[in-house]
């Protein structure tokens, strides 16, 4: 029995809005983690997601009955830190077991000592098929047209900012040492 989201906290849960973020890090995971946050804020959006996760289910594996399994929420989330940070599911692994900040948007309190198996992780991100994503994607774009207050038809005109540094890069290294040893005996 696959659940959307566990609505109801356990002792020493923190709920997922009042999960307290370090925006001062560079890191690219407290950002992923703050775009979670304001996606689960918005029950109409959150709904949506869910609905598309809902289809990827193999027809003949009931909702009804059966053992537990990871919420669409633990997916959604963990779907997103793997395709964002770029990661493979060892690692995946890893940050699900060990970071605090993860296990709080997953819905563990200080006291879960619950572990995600390696086949596990597997197992459920596997539903994450490009199909999927992109029907996730433009729901999520839909959203941010919204905050920002954009039109559907509208352009949304941005900003960014770089600059080219000049390098002087030998490509193989090894070989333009021995170049160099070469020209200098």
């Amino acid at each position: 029995m696959r659940k959307c989201i566990e609505e109801q906290l356990r002792i020493g849960e923190v709920d997922i809005e009042d999960i307290q973020l370090d925006m001062r890090s560079r890191d690219e995971i407290p950002k992923i983690l703050y775009g979670l946050i304001e996606i689960y804020k918005n029950e109409e959006m959150r709904e949506k997601i869910f609905a598309i996760l809902k289809e990827v289910i193999p027809s003949h594996i009931s909702q009804i009955t059966g053992r537990p399994g990871i919420s669409f929420w633990q997916i959604f989330v963990l779907g997103n830190i793997r395709l964002t940070c770029n990661i493979d599911y060892d690692k995946l692994q890893e940050l699900a077991n060990q970071h605090q900040s993860i296990r709080q948007m997953l819905g563990h309190s200080i006291f879960d000592d619950k572990q995600y198996p390696l086949q596990t992780l597997k197992d459920n991100l596997m539903l994450f098929t490009p199909d999927i994503l992109d029907r996730i994607n433009k729901v999520v774009v839909e959203f941010g047209r919204q905050v920002a207050g954009a039109d559907k038809d509208e352009d949304i005109h941005a900003k960014c900012d770089s600059f080219p540094v000049p390098t002087n890069v030998h490509f193989p290294t090894d070989i333009s040492l021995l170049f160099d040893a070469l020209r200098k005996i």
